[in-house]
């Protein structure tokens, strides 16, 4: 059994050690695709590929196995999966990152992590290993296009006037001036454009909303174009965001800068946007898969989530909390005071 040996372009026997270099396919493209004439074929027979997809019952996630697998466990919830799930056509990615980061250096940074948690039950380290880390690719879009906006909204000017204040000045009631800076409102309305290029959006829903924000930084300059000898030895998740939705979730992450565009264009000291209304033209997108290291442990009954970037290596993950250790911290501090105090009083 080869698997793909990551920060390297080959396939190692896990067994001795023997590599098999993977050949990059020369024709292959990492091409950006027209999202309107995909839409258009989306429900014809060429429009996609079969895939076999193992959906969990216990988080929703819904992956696909290494060949040859009947069981395993979910990645992202440790559930045990069996291999009964239904053929689904999907688009399939023709590009990716390919893991840089191997499960050792992996395994090292989560015990490293679990053993450097303030606050963290006692036994936490002992029960909670690293064997159950597992390499997933996680699939996502990326979106290109144009925005138009027509807006309307205010231009706020600022200027200075004087004014009247009564003061009390040992004793007695003064009369004071003081400028102080009003802001004139006018009517402002105009049109601006944007150019987006690569606006990621993860297509998961297994991934806790709290970690999948924080994963951004993914060098898409270095995409791969797709090759199964990629995928050997890890899981790789099927998108539970499809294509339409995850364009409406990439206009609100352009949004932000839509707004800076309109703000810039009114002008003046402040601005107040009464409405906008955006054309989005000349929109193409990619299906590409990113690396993530994942565990997923169970403490008292309840699951944490800890992902590594597979390419960075940063981590980012949940944790417990020993609520007697926080009380415990509290009850010292409180003690400080309090003989400070006392020492300050005794002065």
């Amino acid at each position: 059994m080869l698997t793909f040996a990551p920060g390297t372009q080959a396939l190692r026997c896990n067994h001795c050690g023997t590599e098999n270099q993977i050949t990059p396919d020369a024709s292959a493209l990492i091409e950006e695709l027209d999202y309107l004439k995909q839409l258009q074929t989306a429900h014809t027979e060429h429009s996609g590929a079969e895939a076999i997809v193992f959906h969990c019952d216990g988080c929703g996630a819904e992956s696909t196995l290494p060949d040859e697998t009947t069981a395993g466990n979910c990645p992202f919830c440790g559930r045990a999966v069996v291999a009964t799930g239904a053929a689904k056509r999907v688009i399939k990615p023709r590009s990716l990152l390919p893991f840089a980061i191997p499960k050792t250096d992996a395994k090292a940074k989560f015990e490293t992590w679990i053993g450097s948690l303030w606050f963290a039950p006692r036994k936490l380290s002992k029960q909670v290993k690293s064997d159950g880390i597992s390499g997933v690719y996680v699939p996502a879009w990326t979106y290109d296009c144009v925005a138009a906006t027509t807006y309307t909204g205010q231009r706020g000017t600022h200027y200075m006037v004087s004014e009247s204040y009564t003061s009390i000045e040992n004793g007695r009631s003064v009369r004071r001036t003081r400028s102080v800076q009003r802001t004139r409102w006018n009517s402002a309305a105009g049109n601006v454009t944007d150019s987006f290029d690569d606006v990621l959006v993860l297509a998961d829903r297994a991934l806790p909303d709290d970690l999948r924000n924080k994963l951004s930084g993914w060098d898409l300059a270095n995409l791969t174009a797709y090759e199964d000898a990629y995928l050997s030895g890890f899981v790789a998740e099927a998108y539970q965001v499809d294509l339409p939705e995850g364009f409406t979730l990439a206009q609100q992450v352009m949004q932000p800068q839509i707004q800076t565009s309109v703000r810039a264009d009114i002008g003046g000291d402040e601005q107040r946007i009464d409405d906008m209304q955006s054309q989005y033209d000349r929109i193409t997108f990619k299906h590409i898969l990113l690396p993530l290291w994942i565990s997923a442990y169970r403490y008292n009954d309840k699951t944490f989530h800890f992902v590594i970037n597979g390419r960075t290596g940063t981590v980012f993950g949940q944790r417990p909390y020993s609520a007697i250790k926080i009380a415990a911290t509290v009850l010292v501090v409180l003690l400080i005071v309090g003989i400070l105090v006392l020492l300050f009083m005794n002065k």
